[in-house]
């Protein structure tokens, strides 16, 4: 086992990898110079909150246009997220001949579609719950969650009805992209999944670390 460490910054949390363990911290409270001694960092840093001085045992990985022969779809390729760009070759890795969908529910939600030849066909980002919910700062948050009734305070229906939006919306997604291709798996990651897994209506996979699992490989494979 080497001793290069996989970082994931994200806008909330930041995750790293070292060693086959994983931890985790809030972005705003994560200090590189903190991370152990080792041969090199791979980072993956989503947030622009964060920066970093650039040495030369740090990493910093952007999306490319293909990773063997998983494509990826933009224009330009480096403006695709690199954690979604390591999540999708995590789940290549993982899923052969074969299609896939991967939704990451975090402070924003993103939900991408790899074809059976490993084409990115697209995919689309709106704000997680947090986000939804700060849009208007006077409507405090309730525990209410029962997204099936209606509610008789404003604060209860803040809660349900923002929290309907989300899974609304991924719902739907999910069944406009499955009508192309029926036969694909369908991967949850992200610190958000909590708050909706119980509403949505298809049949999915749970990954907690895919965007470091993505990235170890992409550096045991491209570096």
């Amino acid at each position: 086992m080497n001793d290069d460490i996989y970082l994931d910054i994200g806008n909330t949390n930041a995750k790293w990898k070292f060693k086959g363990e994983y931890f985790k911290v809030p972005t705003g409270k994560f200090d590189l110079d903190k991370l152990p001694k080792s041969s090199k960092i791979w980072i993956s840093n989503v947030s622009r909150n964060f920066v970093f001085e650039s040495k030369s045992n740090n990493v910093l990985v952007e999306s490319q246009r293909c990773y063997k022969s998983l494509k990826n779809s933009y224009e330009e390729p480096s403006m695709l997220g690199s954690d979604r760009w390591l999540a999708m070759i995590a789940l290549y890795e993982m899923n052969p001949n074969k299609g896939f969908i991967v939704i990451d529910i975090g402070t924003a939600v993103t939900i991408d579609y790899v074809d059976v030849s490993g084409m990115h066909k697209g995919g689309v980002i709106f704000p997680g719950l947090l986000k939804i919910r700060n849009t208007f700062e006077y409507f405090s948050v309730s525990k209410k969650k029962n997204i099936n009734e209606i509610s008789q305070s404003s604060k209860d229906a803040w809660s349900v009805g923002t929290l309907e939006l989300l899974v609304s919306g991924i719902n739907q997604k999910i069944r406009n992209m499955k009508v192309s291709e029926l036969d694909v798996n369908i991967y949850l990651t992200g610190g958000g999944v909590r708050e909706v897994e119980e509403y949505l209506n298809f049949s999915y996979i749970l990954y907690k670390n895919l965007v470091l699992d993505g990235l170890e490989l992409f550096a045991n494979n491209m570096g």
